[in-house]
């Protein structure tokens, strides 16, 4: 039994943390913190967690005793708080993007603030790091808009059959955090589609920066807002270098992911929903279709708040501590 700390335990990503923790028979939560809700019940906030007995307290990260705290803080706010508590003999997982980038210079250009305590960190993600993070002390857990799209492309540019690829994603509201603002306020963004940050999202260079270090291709990514609530859908595109077809692409995905518990390869032309992963740790991989201009186009679909934020960082502790891999996050997606 491990004794585990959430700081930010109110948000969206703090919440599903607490739900897949409250069933793992491996773990104790011993601190969920709020500055805002100190001394209020868990359900008063997350109504659906009433069984949990305990309360938010404003904790200082030097008040915690823990064997692993998850940091789901603010961008600019995790790396002032991840080194003490590694200090402190804790392994961390951080959920923002503070520790995601090898380098650095690039996190600060497009997250804007100056990386005070640069720390060495595993990228958790585990499809690709599993190894590294079983050994790790921190753990970077990956960008939401990254996870389904470096997924989706691994296994093309890793057999270098694609040129330039061009990613679309679309993600529901939650992905922009508990507290409203305008783009996410319901009457604004209901009935649209939304592109933003159109060329310059951060999670762009996230993407191109360990898709490197499989391939050269250039990636370029656009974001978009959805009305729903969870989800986020991403369409690939890009036009192959080699006359193959959509089955042998799809071959080349199910090998690529062979063994891995929360990938799905879907059957040829088979489009992914996002009610199939919703609540879910999984993500669904489909389409490989190509047209008549060698444009290859793939789809991946998962849960923005569970496979792209406290999902994975639960399956990064499970493979941190030696727990089986899918331990109380191995639930099918809510469809319809």
């Amino acid at each position: 039994m491990i004794k585990i700390g959430i700081i930010g335990a109110s948000g969206y990503t703090g919440g599903e943390l607490l739900r897949f923790l409250n069933n793992h028979p491996e773990t104790e939560i011993v601190a969920a913190t709020s500055r805002k809700y100190d001394g209020q019940s868990i359900y008063k906030v997350h109504p659906h967690l009433r069984d949990l007995e305990i309360k938010f307290e404003n904790l200082k990260p030097n008040e915690i005793d823990a064997d692993l705290v998850f940091t789901a803080t603010p961008h600019g706010a995790s790396m002032k708080i991840v080194p003490e508590l590694l200090e402190n003999d804790m392994k961390v997982v951080d959920l923002s993007g503070d520790y995601r980038f090898d380098n650095l210079d690039t996190y600060e250009k497009y997250y804007g603030y100056k990386q005070i305590n640069p720390v060495k960190a595993v990228y958790g993600l585990p499809e690709i790091n599993r190894e590294l993070i079983k050994e790790a002390d921190l753990v970077a857990n990956p960008g939401c808009y990254p996870t389904g799209a470096i997924l989706a492309c691994l296994p093309i540019v890793a057999e270098s059959i694609v040129e330039n690829i061009v990613i679309d994603s679309k993600s529901g509201v939650s992905g922009a955090g508990v507290t409203p603002t305008e783009a996410s306020h319901y009457p604004n963004c209901s009935d649209s589609i939304s592109p933003y940050a159109v060329t310059t999202h951060r999670h762009g260079p996230e993407i191109q920066e360990k898709l490197a270090k499989f391939g050269n291709n250039k990636v370029s990514f656009t974001p978009h807002l959805v009305p729903v609530i969870r989800g986020i859908m991403t369409t690939v595109h890009s036009f192959i270098n080699e006359d193959i077809t959509s089955e042998y692409v799809r071959e080349s995905y199910s090998e690529f992911y062979d063994g891995e518990p929360f990938v799905t390869i879907l059957e040829t032309g088979e489009v992914p929903r996002l009610s199939s992963v919703r609540g879910s740790n999984h993500c669904h991989i489909g389409c490989f279709d190509i047209d008549d201009n060698g444009r290859l186009v793939i789809a991946s679909a998962i849960d923005n708040l569970v496979k792209g934020a406290s999902g994975q960082a639960v399956h990064n502790m499970n493979l941190m501590f030696g727990f089986k891999e899918t331990e109380s996050i191995n639930m099918v997606g809510l469809h319809p």
